[in-house]
């Protein structure tokens, strides 16, 4: 996919990934239409993308709402007229011991509440988004490609049955989507990033930081633009579909 001039929503779209994703595309010419709760956050992103010589629009919406996605995909193909791809990268993390023990006693368990939140952004919003970016691409007859942001944590990690559990979730669907949407010309893939160096990441103490860095064989963390980087490599191969990118410096869970 040529990607200038086509239209790319972007979950997650006012900071982190999101934002360095907005702006990688942005570079090559793509409209961005960028969702997230914080509208703050997203004009910030969206200033950047025009400073960046690109355009887009901004969009408010919880992704674990039906209603709301659906009013929201609807809405970004009559803002542009068009829909050419979509970013799930919305996700939270809400991390905790499954049991945790102390002296022989159980004093915690991970609550339904935990587990709830993290599947309703994580794996419910993924999954909306990715259904209703294919019911327009298919309706407009439109070709078109899906990228879930999975996590190097899908394959099981202390402290995160939800969001390991989600996370694998997503790059099963992309597989599913691959298989089942490749005769409408939508291409579906996924992105497994390692310790990247986000605002969330970056607002750690440094010698936490350094301690994660020292378990990484390439000694450092990643930068938000190598995800982006990927993500528009997907979206310029047309001959990617249905498998996951491990951007991790040699790290494996």
């Amino acid at each position: 996919m040529e990607l200038n001039g086509k239209v790319i929503v972007i979950t997650g779209g006012g900071r982190g990934l999101g934002r360095a994703m907005a702006l990688e595309f942005a570079g090559k010419g793509a409209q961005l239409a960028l969702v997230d709760l914080n509208q703050a956050d997203l004009d910030e992103t969206l200033g950047l993308v025009k400073a960046a010589g690109s355009d887009g629009r901004t969009y408010l919406c919880n992704v674990a709402q039906e209603a709301e996605v659906e009013t929201l995909f609807e809405k970004v193909y009559n803002d542009f007229g068009a829909l050419n791809g979509v970013v799930n990268n919305a996700g939270i993390t809400r991390d905790g011991l499954f049991i945790k023990v102390k002296d022989g006693e159980i004093v915690s368990k991970m609550s339904m509440d935990q587990w709830n939140l993290v599947m309703d952004v994580n794996l419910t919003g993924t999954f909306l988004c990715a259904r209703e970016a294919a019911v327009q691409m298919i309706k407009n007859k439109q070709e078109g490609c899906i990228v879930n942001i999975s996590s190097i944590s899908r394959s099981g990690n202390m402290g995160q049955t939800n969001y390991t559990a989600t996370k694998a979730g997503v790059e099963a669907m992309a597989v599913t989507w691959a298989k089942e949407l490749a005769r409408y010309g939508i291409r579906a893939a996924s992105i497994a990033p390692g310790y990247i160096g986000t605002e969330m990441v970056m607002a750690m103490k440094e010698e936490a930081r350094e301690k994660i860095a020292a378990g990484i064989p390439s000694k450092r963390l990643g930068k938000p633009e190598e995800i982006a980087r990927t993500a528009a490599f997907i979206f310029e191969n047309d001959y990617i579909s249905g498998r996951c990118f491990e951007v991790d410096g040699g790290l494996r869970i």
